[in-house]
């Protein structure tokens, strides 16, 4: 049936009997099954399972062999959604409004990703559409098409290829442009032996020897909250327990230490005195145009800044329109030293999204910390998605893999 789907429909001459302008039945089921090849490929790939990943390497295909520019675009568009559905009801919990407003940033973000596939896509066969697939695939991949360059099929590239590294990463985009010609069965068929392969014996990546992730359950009524002294209280105790439980560096959620200030440093330094246990933990720093989100080294001697955020969330945190939202640093401090170890950050949103984690990985880092504050995801599959995501990452790259998620 993808055969068909992909290969024999041809755009149908309408008969006279139905007047030149009336699409055959065959012409509107064509648009239904491209449509849904895509959606599927979102929903399903970005389900918040890692392997899932794999089902995103049809993508391509779908988008290629599309009847028209027109069908094509609806194929991105019902990727991109299937792919982040839950952020019309995520966006409507952080931002306190009715879902109204929640579908309107979803059908907003989804623009950038329609439009570059659209503008890309090509009737013409040959070497022109992996090419132009292979430019789509880059401009959702770095700024400024990057910032929403979610659902990018290359994910897969972990679940296709744990451990081959840099050669993993160019075999799936290789995977990817092959699925954009008539040599897409032999891709599929590649891609299915070498799912097949991994799948069987996949597992998460685990978290370095004495490391500890600290989940947590804080929970927030609405945006511009940050973790009061109860909360930050509450947060040292579990720090206290991890290190009686044998832990000697512990990876907190972001924002876990709130507004960070002089006050809130003699806080964590003094709980800290007589534990022999260091930690990296999210906060917020201020300054007259805005705030840094950032990852905090802290134990009893004293605190460092060890990494500002290069992509926060656009809209809810990034607003490069006004003052006071958060500051993007884009391509800075990809990779830092902690407790021995280099460290490659991804805080929330730079999960979901590409050159974060491939300007790290640049780095060679020994390990990759993933955090997040997702007090506003309520019931969607927004954290598991991020979760797989940084598991997928840490697994191309063979590296172990430390998470700190405040749900």
């Amino acid at each position: 049936m993808i055969q068909d789907i992909l290969g024999r429909f041809r755009p149908t001459a309408s008969s006279a009997s139905r007047g030149k302008s009336s699409p055959s039945r065959r012409s509107v089921l064509q648009v239904i099954l491209f449509v849904a090849g895509g959606a599927f490929t979102g929903a399903i790939g970005w389900s918040g399972h890692p392997l899932a990943f794999a089902v995103g390497i049809a993508f391509p295909a779908f988008w290629a062999f599309a009847p028209s520019r027109t069908v094509a675009g609806l194929v991105a568009l019902a990727h991109f959604l299937g792919a982040s559905r839950g952020l019309p009801v995520g966006a409507s919990i952080f931002f306190g409004a009715q879902l109204a407003i929640g579908l309107g940033l979803w059908l907003a973000a989804s623009l950038m990703f329609v439009a570059v596939h659209a503008v890309l896509w090509t009737s013409r066969g040959g070497w022109r559409r992996p090419v132009r697939y292979a430019i789509a695939a880059v401009l959702m991949s770095v700024p400024p098409f990057g910032i929403v360059g979610w659902a990018h099929p290359i994910t897969a590239a972990g679940i296709l290829f744990p451990g081959w590294a840099w050669f993993g990463l160019a075999a799936t985009f290789a995977l990817l442009l092959t699925m954009t010609t008539r040599a897409w069965p032999i891709a599929a068929g590649v891609a299915a032996l070498a799912f097949a392969w991994s799948a069987s014996s996949w597992t998460p990546p685990a978290a370095p020897e004495g490391w500890r992730g600290i989940n947590t359950r804080f929970k927030f009524e609405a945006s511009g909250q940050y973790a009061d002294y109860h909360q930050q209280v509450g947060t040292i105790r579990l720090v206290e327990a991890a290190a009686g439980d044998g832990a000697h560096v512990a990876i907190l959620p972001e924002s876990a230490m709130g507004l960070w200030s002089a006050t809130t440093e003699r806080l964590w330094t003094r709980e800290l005195s007589s534990r022999d246990i260091v930690v990296n933990g999210g906060a917020a720093i201020v300054d007259p145009l805005g705030y840094d989100n950032v990852m905090i080294r802290i134990s009893g001697e004293g605190a460092e800044i060890l990494y500002r955020e290069r992509m926060p969330v656009p809209v809810s945190m990034w607003q490069p329109w006004t003052t006071g939202g958060a500051h993007a640093r884009f391509f800075s401090n990809p990779a830092f030293e902690f407790a021995g170890l280099k460290v490659a950050p991804l805080i929330c949103y730079e999960q979901l999204i590409i050159w974060p984690v491939i300007q790290s990985m640049l780095h060679a880092p020994d390990v990759i910390v993933a955090t997040g504050n997702a007090w506003w995801t309520g019931n969607t599959n927004i954290v598991a998605i991020q979760r797989s995501s940084a598991q997928a990452w840490a697994s191309l790259f063979g590296l172990p893999l430390v998470m700190a998620f405040n749900e």
